[in-house]
This record gives C-alpha cells, sequence and structure tokens, in this order.
C-alpha cells in the first residue's frame, strides 16, 4: 500500500481549485432533472390512465409507448433528439433536446409508478363513488388520488434521484452540466480520474439532499393515514 501514489489518484488541490468552474453547470443538471419530472408527472399521469383504460385506442399506444421507451437507453434517444431529427427539418438546442428526452423517457416510469399506486386503492371505493353519484374525476380527485399520491411518493422520488444521476448524460450532446465541466477541467489538467472523484461527490451531495425531501415528504403523507 505505501507504493501506492495517491496523488495519481485524487489531487485535492485541483479539485478545490475546480470546484466553482464544476459548480457553475449544477443549475442545467438541477433544472434538466426538475424540469423533466415535472412534465413527466402530468405525461406520466395521463399515460397512466390510458394504459388502465378499457378503450383498445387508449391502453394499446400508451402500452407501446411505455414499452418502448422502458426498453431503449436514454442515450440513444438524446443522441436521436439532437443529431437524428434535423435530418427532417426538426432541430433542437442541445439543452431542449435533454429536456425533451429525459421527460419523454422518464414519464414511462412515471406511468407505471402512478398505474400500480391506483390500482393499488380497494376498488369498493370506485363502487362507493358512484353510488353516492360523484363522477369519474370528482372521485378521481377526492378520493382515489389522496389515497394513491402517499403510495407512489417512494418510487417517484426514486425516479428522480435516477434522473439526476442520469441526467450526466447530456454532457454526451455538449450540454454544459456538472459532468460536461469536469471533463473539460479533467482534459486540460490531464487528471480525469479526480474530477471523476469530485463529481461522484457532488452528485452523492445532491441525492442526500433529496432524500431527506423524500424521508420529509413520506412523514408528511403517513400523518393523513
Amino acid at each position: 500500500m505505501s507504493d501506492i501514489e495517491w496523488g495519481l489518484l485524487f489531487d485535492p488541490e485541483l479539485a478545490i481549485n475546480s470546484l466553482p468552474y464544476v459548480l457553475e453547470g449544477i443549475w442545467l443538471t438541477l433544472l434538466i432533472s426538475m424540469g423533466s419530472m415535472l412534465a413527466g408527472l402530468v405525461i406520466g399521469f395521463f399515460m397512466a390512465l390510458a394504459r388502465t383504460s378499457k378503450q383498445p385506442l387508449l391502453h394499446l399506444p400508451a402500452r407501446l409507448y411505455i414499452s418502448f421507451m422502458r426498453g431503449v437507453p436514454i442515450l440513444v434517444i438524446l443522441f436521436l433528439l439532437y443529431f437524428a431529427l434535423p435530418v427532417i427539418g426538426l432541430e433542437f438546442t442541445a439543452l431542449q433536446a435533454a429536456l425533451i428526452g429525459f421527460t419523454i423517457n422518464s414519464a414511462a416510469y412515471i406511468a407505471e409508478v402512478f398505474r400500480s399506486a391506483l390500482a393499488s386503492v380497494d376498488k369498493g371505493q370506485w363502487e362507493s363513488s358512484t353510488a353516492l353519484g360523484l363522477s369519474y374525476w370528482q372521485t378521481m380527485r377526492r378520493i382515489i388520488l389522496p389515497q394513491s399520491v402517499r403510495i407512489a411518493v417512494p418510487p417517484l422520488s426514486n425516479v428522480y434521484l435516477d434522473l439526476i444521476k442520469a441526467s450526466s448524460l447530456a454532457a454526451m450532446i455538449t450540454v454544459p452540466e456538472i459532468f460536461q465541466k469536469a471533463r473539460i477541467v479533467g482534459a486540460r489538467e490531464y487528471d480525469l480520474l479526480t474530477l471523476l472523484i469530485l463529481v461522484a461527490l457532488i452528485y452523492w451531495a445532491i441525492c442526500t439532499v433529496m432524500t431527506v425531501l423524500q424521508n420529509y415528504l413520506e412523514k408528511r403523507y403517513a400523518e393523513y393515514l
């Protein structure tokens, strides 16, 4: 162990000096992850309703969409949006392509979370609501959603944590987020290992904060049990 040159693995001075520059990309990391999550929640919710619909024109396209998005690597989707679509006249900036790509990809996973959460609510509550004369949307808003959201919080939080980490792939289409900033410094200083470790610590810190928020939300919803 004494023969290991630790300075070749991690250079603390370089990490400290590079930290302000790397952190300049944190707002894009959070923008991509938060923006994609919020948009994905909306799309995923309606996709879940379509997925559980008895109408073939609704549930068949929804199942196909979910299957495709869950079965294709997000990096391939980003490349198609950024490099392939301009061939047919649709051109996006790198940030736009990242937001669209992560949104449509996360929506598929969110749809399955909502579908399972909605299915976990006892069917008798639907029947009771119908007997009381409540419409579908009244039942959904007042009875089903409050219960299913509580159930969905933990898996949705995991989807968001995965989004934060996956946002590093936006660097592959030149979005200057945390990972891209670290790659630039690593290439310039010929020390990619130090920057990779620095980035790992930054992502760990972000995800730790989000985990604390997740635990807080779970406790809040548990109070209504």
